[in-house]
C-alpha cells in the first residue's frame, strides 16, 4: 500500500501546513474539516485494491462498489433498500408460473464509446459469464437460468441414434404411484420462436463431458449407465442457455423454476452488460485503461493500482442528465487509522463500512451528522476446510465454535451482534419467525430445545469435551488448559489483510488458547490472493469470511453452499441440502418457503462447516454535504444518486434518520425510473379485472 499511503499522507501534511498558515479551523459540530470539494468530484475509500474490472470475475465488495459505477444492468439497486429498480430495462413482465421474464430495454442506452446497447449485448454478457473458460466465481448466482449450470460445468446432452435427446425424467427414480412426468406446456408467454419452444420443453438430461467424471457418476448409478449405452454426448453450448434476444430491445430470460429473489439478483455485477466488440478484440487486456469500454454512469479515466482509480461522468450514458457527480476518485486502503485521519483532514468525503476502529467508537458516535450504525445484510464468520484433517472431524469443528465467547467479541468489536447461525439476525423478520418455528420442531425431535441450541454461543466446557472425544485430549495445566496432541503445525487461522480482521483473529486465537489450550498460528494474506485461496479451498484449517447479501433474501446466504461447485470455501456439499433449497424456491407461499429454507439452515448448521461470529452493522461515515448516499443493507451504492450539496442548510444533520428522511432529489429520481414499470403493472391489473 506504499503508493496510496504516500499520496494521501502528502495531502495530510499539505492540509496541516495550510491550516497553520491560513487559520483554517474545523467546526466543532463535525469530525474534522468539513468543506465540500468545489470540483464536484467525490473522494471515497473503497477497501482493498481491486481484483478485476471485469464484472463477472470478482465477488468482492470493494470491487463491486467500483463496478457499479462503471457498468449498468437490466436493473439497479434502490439507493436505500437495495430492492431492484429499472435501469437499462425500463420495464419487465413475469410469466404466471414465475419461470420466465421478458425485459423491455430502453432504446437510448449506449456504451461509453457511443455504441448502442441492445438485447444481444445482454445475451453475449450472460453467456460469457457462464463460460467455463472465464472461471467466474459468480457464475453460480445465475444457475437458475436454464442450462446455465450445465454449460458452466462443461456438461453434455445425451442423444440417441434417432436424434432424440434423453430427458432428465428418463433416469429419475419415481416414487410409488407416480406416473410419467407431465410434459411442460408451451406457455405462449411473449413472442414465439423455435428457441422459446426448446426452452419451454421438458428439461434434458445433462451429464459430465469428461470421461473420467462421467465414469465416476455412472459407476454409482446403474440406471444412468444403462441409459447412456449407445448414446452420443452433445456438449451444452452457450447458445443453449435460457437467454434470448426477441428483438434488439426485448430480452427473454428462462429459469428452471421460480426464484423469487431473481429480479433483485440481476443488479449484481455478474449480470451487468459489457461491449462484446471490445472484449473480443482485446481479450484479457480489454479492462486496461486504454482499452476499456463501459456501460455505466461513469467511465474509467485513471487506474494506478494501490494508489487511485478515477471515474468521470459518461456523457453517452442513457441517464447522464440525472447523474449528479462529475466523477469519483476511489482510494484502495484498508488501514483504519490512516483512513480516519484522512477523513478528519477532509482529504476524503466518505468511507466504506466497518472502517471506524473500536478504539475510536466512543469518540465518533456523538457526531450524528456523519456517523451511522444501521442494520446490514451481512455476517462475519470463519470457514473450515472440511476436506483436510483435523477439520474433517465434526467434533473438532464444533469444539472450535463453542470455545469462542461471542458476547465478549461483540463487546470488543462494538458494532457486531453475536450470531450462531448462518443467516444474519434483524434483517429478515418473517424468515426469523419461520426459523424459530422450524428449529423448535426439529430440536424437539432430538430431545432438545431452543435455549440449548442458543447455548452454542459459548460453552467452553462442552468444547473441551468434544475436542477430547475427537482424539485430542484437553487437560488442565496450571491456571489453564493444554491440548498437546492437536496438530497446530498443520493449521492456520488465515485472514485477508485489514486491521479489523487482524484484531478479530487475535481475539479468536486468544479464546482458543484460553479455553482449549490450543495456539493456532495466524496468517495474513493480501486481499486479491486471499480470494483465490478461498475459491480453491486452498488453505489449512480456518479462514476468515464475511458475506454481504447480493439481494434481500436469506437465500443469498444459504446458496453459498449449493451445488458441488459452490462458493462456500469449505469443500462441503450435500445433495440433501440442495433439494431443500430447490423445494423452497418451488414453493409459492412465502412463509412456507421460509420454513423450508429454515430446515435447510438447521441441517447445514448441524454439520458445523462454518463458525458464525456475528451479524454486521454498517459502522459508516460520510461528510454531511454528501447526499443521495445511504447506509443501505448491503452498503452497495448506486452512484448516480449521490451528489455534493454546497448549501450547509441542506446538509445531513442526523444520520439516525437518514433512511426515513425524504430527499426530493433522490425520491423523484427513483419515481421517474419506476414510472414505466408501474404503468405496465397497473395496466395488467386492469386487464385482469375486466
Amino acid at each position: 500500500m506504499t503508493c496510496i499511503r504516500s499520496q494521501l499522507l502528502v495531502l495530510l501534511v499539505a492540509f496541516s501546513l495550510f491550516a497553520a498558515g491560513c487559520g483554517v479551523r474545523t467546526d466543532s459540530r463535525y469530525f474534522g474539516l468539513t468543506k465540500p470539494p468545489t470540483n464536484n468530484i467525490m473522494r471515497y475509500v473503497t477497501g482493498g485494491e481491486i481484483e478485476s474490472l471485469d464484472p463477472p470475475i470478482t465477488n468482492s465488495q470493494p470491487d463491486a462498489r467500483i463496478l457499479i459505477a462503471l457498468f449498468d444492468g437490466l436493473v439497479e439497486y434502490h439507493p436505500k433498500t437495495m430492492e431492484p429498480i429499472p435501469s437499462i430495462a425500463q420495464s419487465w413482465e413475469l410469466s404466471q408460473d414465475g419461470t420466465e421474464y421478458i425485459f423491455h430495454l430502453r432504446n437510448n442506452a449506449k456504451f461509453s464509446n457511443g455504441d448502442p446497447i441492445t438485447s444481444n449485448d445482454f445475451v453475449y454478457s450472460f453467456r460469457r459469464g457462464f463460460d467455463p473458460k472465464l472461471a467466474s466465481r459468480n457464475a453460480y448466482l445465475g444457475y437458475y437460468i436454464k442450462y446455465s449450470e450445465a454449460y458452466n460445468s462443461d456438461k453434455s446432452f445425451v442423444k440417441d441414434p434417432t436424434g432424440k435427446f434423453l430427458l432428465k425424467s428418463d433416469v429419475e427414480d419415481k416414487k410409488e404411484g407416480e406416473g410419467a412426468p407431465a410434459t411442460p406446456k408451451v406457455d405462449n408467454f411473449g413472442p414465439d420462436s423455435e428457441f422459446h419452444r426448446f426452452l419451454d420443453g421438458p428439461e434434458r438430461l445433462t451429464v459430465p463431458s469428461d470421461p473420467k467424471d462421467l465414469a465416476k457418476l455412472t459407476d454409482k448409478d446403474a440406471k444412468l449407465k444403462a441409459a447412456l449405452q449407445g448414446k452420443e454426448l452433445v456438449p451444452v453450448k452457450a447458445e443453449d442457455i435460457g437467454v434470448e434476444a426477441i428483438d434488439p430491445y426485448t430480452l427473454r430470460v428462462k429459469l428452471y423454476q421460480p426464484a423469487p429473489f431473481f429480479l433483485g439478483l440481476l443488479a449484481h455485477q455478474f449480470f451487468r452488460v459489457v461491449d462484446h466488440n471490445v472484449v473480443e478484440k482485446y481479450g484479457k487486456d480489454w479492462t486496461r485503461t486504454e482499452n476499456i469500454v463501459t456501460s455505466g454512469a461513469y467511465k474509467l479515466t485513471v487506474h494506478k493500482p494501490y494508489d487511485v482509480l478515477s471515474v468521470r461522468r459518461d456523457p453517452n450514458n442513457w441517464d447522464a442528465a440525472n447523474v449528479h457527480l462529475d466523477g469519483i476518485d476511489f482510494y484502495p486502503l484498508d488501514e483504519q487509522t490512516t483512513m480516519m485521519n484522512l477523513y478528519k483532514a477532509g482529504s476524503v468525503d466518505a468511507l466504506y463500512n466497518h472502517t471506524v476502529p473500536a478504539a475510536w467508537f466512543d469518540q465518533i458516535t456523538p457526531f450524528k451528522a456523519e456517523y451511522s450504525l444501521q442494520p446490514e445484510v451481512a455476517d462475519e464468520f470463519y470457514v473450515m476446510n472440511v476436506k483436510k484433517p483435523p477439520m474433517d472431524k465434526l467434533k473438532v469443528r464444533q469444539a472450535l465454535s463453542l470455545a469462542i465467547d461471542r458476547d465478549a467479541l461483540a463487546k470488543f468489536r462494538k458494532t457486531l451482534k453475536p450470531l450462531v447461525d448462518m443467516t444474519p439476525e434483524g434483517i429478515f423478520p418473517k424468515y426469523e419467525e419461520a426459523r424459530t418455528k422450524i428449529y423448535t420442531e426439529e430440536l424437539a425431535k432430538q430431545g432438545s430445545n431452543l435455549d440449548q441450541w442458543k447455548a452454542r454461543k459459548f460453552d467452553p466446557g462442552k468444547a473441551r469435551k468434544l475436542m477430547t472425544e475427537a482424539g485430542f485430549p484437553v487437560n488442565a495445566a496450571g491456571d489453564g488448559f493444554a491440548c498437546p496432541s492437536f496438530p497446530t503445525d498443520q493449521v492456520n487461522l488465515t485472514y485477508n489483510t485489514a486491521e479489523s480482521n487482524k484484531a478479530v483473529a487475535e481475539f479468536v486465537q486468544a479464546q482458543w488458547r484460553q479455553n482449549l489450550g490450543i495456539t493456532i498460528p495466524l496468517q495474513s494474506v493480501e486481499f486479491r490472493t486471499y480470494l483465490d485461496q478461498l475459491n480453491k479451498v486452498d488453505y489449512a484449517g480456518v479462514a476468515r469470511r464475511g458475506w454481504v447479501g447480493d439481494y434481500m433474501d436469506p437465500y443469498t446466504f444459504l446458496s453459498l453452499y449449493y451445488s458441488p461447485a459452490n462458493e462456500g470455501a469449505t469443500g462441503w456439499w450435500d445433495p440433501k441440502f440442495d433439494k431443500l433449497l430447490d423445494d423452497a424456491n418451488n414453493t409459492v407461499d412465502p412463509q412456507k418457503r421460509f420454513e423450508i429454507l429454515a430446515q435447510a439452515e438447521f441441517y447445514v448448521m448441524q454439520q458445523q462447516i462454518i463458525i458464525p461470529l456475528g451479524t454486521n452493522t454498517s459502522s459508516w461515515m460520510k461528510k454531511p454535504y454528501v447526499k443521495g448516499f445511504y447506509p443501505n443493507p448491503g452498503t452497495l451504492e448506486p452512484w448516480k444518486f449521490a451528489y455534493i450539496e454546497q448549501d450547509p442548510s441542506k446538509w445531513t444533520t442526523d444520520m439516525d434518520k437518514i433512511m426515513s428522511d425524504d430527499d426530493p432529489a433522490v425520491s423523484q429520481q427513483v419515481d421517474r425510473l419506476m414510472a414505466t414499470q408501474l404503468e405496465m403493472q397497473n395496466s395488467k391489473t386492469q386487464i385482469a379485472a375486466k
